[in-house]
């Protein structure tokens, strides 16, 4: 005698079937969420890691050449990734043994960010990339530009040479070439 099928253990089945609908939904939103997130991070430490600025750079006083003198006894550039920019610290010893540190956070937009500690007065910094290696910064102060600097990293990532035109405190004209070398 047959009693067909047993309407408990379908309803059962049924909502086993439903239970396993849901956590698969559960898990795989969990997953692409992770994985959204998980990317979303990757490409900014691989972004910064590409940057060839980002690391401390040292100051090489005999292959760079300073217009109008004298040349610092030392120098040190921290560039740090930041947002869509950088955070630059300089720490420079002038050659008056007097200590000077300028920083400023600032993105490659062409906007103004507070600038503070600089040597030639300036009070904002905006950033432009020209290509991966090459960078523009202009420093102004009460929005006239003071000092442009063009920034590029050499091929094998071991020197950085910066070009400073402009004028300094007391309005001399400056023409430096400066070379860096990473540490």
């Amino acid at each position: 005698m047959s009693l067909g099928p047993d309407p408990v253990c379908n309803s059962l089945k049924g909502e086993e079937s439903t239970m396993h609908s849901i956590w698969r939904a559960v898990t795989l939103g969990i997953v692409v969420t992770l994985a959204v997130v998980l990317g979303v991070n990757v490409t900014n430490l691989s972004a910064q890691a590409s940057d060839p600025r980002v690391g401390t750079w040292k100051l090489n006083v005999a292959k760079s050449k300073y217009s109008p003198g004298p040349a610092p006894q030392s120098q040190t550039l921290k560039v740090e990734a930041s947002g869509k920019g950088e955070k630059v610290t300089s720490e420079v010893v002038g050659a008056d043994g007097k200590r000077n540190t300028s920083t400023y956070t600032a993105n490659f937009d062409g906007k103004d960010y507070p600038l503070s500690g600089s040597l030639v007065g300036a009070d904002k910094v905006s950033l432009k990339r020209i290509d991966a290696r090459t960078t523009e910064r202009t420093d102004k102060k009460d929005g006239k530009t003071v000092m442009t600097l063009k920034r590029v990293v050499s091929q094998d990532g071991k020197t950085m040479t910066v070009t400073s035109k402009g004028t300094n405190a007391e309005g001399k004209p400056v023409n430096n070439v400066v070379v860096f070398e990473k540490q």
